[in-house]
Parts: structure tokens; C-alpha cells; sequence
């Protein structure tokens, strides 16, 4: 199952390489919400994986964003101690400036960048 979110970017991390198997970069959104005259505001940590790790060479800081993105959970034991972790993994970002900018009202057919991927079911703990 995918989300998706819009905020405004407030960090953007460099890429770092884990071990030779895998790398990830992470980036932040604030998000505002009002609630009965209240304001609420999140900052919302995502991670981008693999081939994915340049999606965020495409947007700047404080810039409005729409983030797709898939939950993970993954259990990790050592010595003992079990520990449980949770990413938002996200596959795509696009900026907020080109969303509803096609005009027809119609949905563009779906491209690679839309499918989600699959769960790489490594043993890491992040």
C-alpha cells in the first residue's frame, strides 16, 4: 500500500553509503495543519533507497513537494534485544508547482516511476 503527503522540504541529507549492498538519503517535510483554531506542525523524516537516492538532486530547500511513499517495518536482533523500526520509504517526489498542471482534468497513464517498489527484504536495521 502507497501514501502521499505534500509539505515543505526543511532538510535534505547526503547519501550515505551503508555497505556495498546498500545506500539510502533522507530528506524532511514540515507540515502544517489547523485543528479547531489550533496549528499543528510535523516534521517528517523519509528515506530514499538505492537508484532512488537522486530524486532528491531535483528539489531544494523550502520548496513544496508531493511525496509518494510506502511504509516499512522491520524487526532486528542483537544480543538478545529486540528492536522493531520504521521507515517511509519513499519511490517519488514531485514538485507542488507541477501538480494539477495538466490541464484535462484526465490521469496520465501510469509510468515506471508510479509503481512502487518491491520489499528488499535485507537484514539492516534502518
Amino acid at each position: 500500500m502507497s501514501f502521499e503527503i505534500t509539505g515543505k522540504v526543511i532538510e535534505i541529507y547526503n547519501t550515505i553509503q551503508v555497505n556495498d549492498r546498500f545506500k539510502k538519503r533522507e530528506f524532511v517535510l514540515e507540515r502544517t495543519e489547523s485543528n479547531n483554531g489550533m496549528e499543528f506542525t510535523d516534521n517528517i523524516k523519509f528515506q530514499l533507497t538505492q537508484d532512488r537516492c537522486n530524486l532528491a538532486d531535483n528539489i531544494s530547500l523550502n520548496e513544496e513537494v508531493k511525496v509518494n511513499f510506502n511504509i516499512r517495518g522491520n524487526k532486528w536482533e542483537r544480543d538478545g534485544k529486540v528492536n522493531y523500526f520504521t521507515n517511509l520509504d519513499a519511490w517519488r517526489i514531485e514538485k507542488a508547482q507541477n501538480l494539477g498542471s495538466e490541464g484535462s482534468g484526465m490521469t496520465p497513464p501510469p509510468s515506471l516511476d508510479d509503481i512502487p517498489p518491491e520489499n528488499d527484504n535485507d537484514d539492516l536495521p534502518f
